[in-house]
């Protein structure tokens, strides 16, 4: 046997071989990758709290001397809980009403304030309960096809057609699904998907991204 030949045996081998080990070596990013960076993450968010919580402590109570961490953290999550206690309450509920009032009617805080109360509300109020139904529908133009939620049924002076059974469909925008357009369209128009609305709003917020489990 030629070398020439004994080369051509090797390569399927060698080549099977490297394509392997390139795939276990992807594997391992896939796998790690995530896990690292969400630690990386909530590490450093918890030592940025703490960094700013720990000196307003005296030093006599001070935890850091300990070596403890994300105490900072655990100080603002009680914080905001009794915050949150307080507000259900007569005098909780006059602050609020007040501080909003004035931030509504400041100039640049009070869309600064709209926007930020809205995507709080959106994912922590859990306002997606209005939402029944994950869709595609054609929009901007037919043949293009974009997530939608049925919000409910179109009000009679709002049917162009009595004839059809006519829903009203919000298709929001991405990152921020706290705005986009409400259309009216015809049921038949639209196609119901199984994704639930958590999973819909995820999808949407990481621009496709995100991606549902298949079921």
């Amino acid at each position: 046997m030629t070398e020439e030949a004994q080369i051509s045996d090797e390569n399927p081998v060698h080549l099977s071989l490297m394509g392997r080990l390139r795939a276990y070596f992807f594997a391992g990013i896939l796998i790690t990758a995530p896990i690292t960076i969400t630690f990386y993450i909530a590490w450093n968010f918890i030592d940025m709290v703490d960094r700013q919580v720990t000196p307003l402590i005296p030093a006599a109570y001070n935890p850091k001397q300990w070596g403890v961490p994300g105490v900072g953290l655990l100080l603002v999550a009680i914080a905001l809980t009794l915050v949150g206690a307080l507000t259900a309450g007569f005098v909780g509920r006059l602050w609020l009403r007040i501080s909003e009032w004035v931030l509504g009617r400041t100039p640049v805080l009070n869309g600064i304030y709209s926007a930020v109360k809205q995507v709080f509300e959106t994912v922590l109020a859990q306002k997606s309960n209005a939402f029944r139904e994950v869709a595609l529908v054609q929009y901007p133009r037919a043949g293009s096809w974009t997530i939608g939620f049925i919000t409910g049924t179109t009000l009679p002076m709002l049917k162009p057609d009595e004839t059809q059974d006519w829903v009203n469909v919000f298709v929001p925008t991405t990152p921020n699904p706290t705005s986009g357009f409400l259309l009216f369209l015809p049921r038949s128009e639209i196609r119901v998907t199984s994704m639930s609305v958590e999973d819909g709003l995820k999808f949407v917020i990481s621009g496709g991204i995100v991606a549902p489990a298949e079921k």
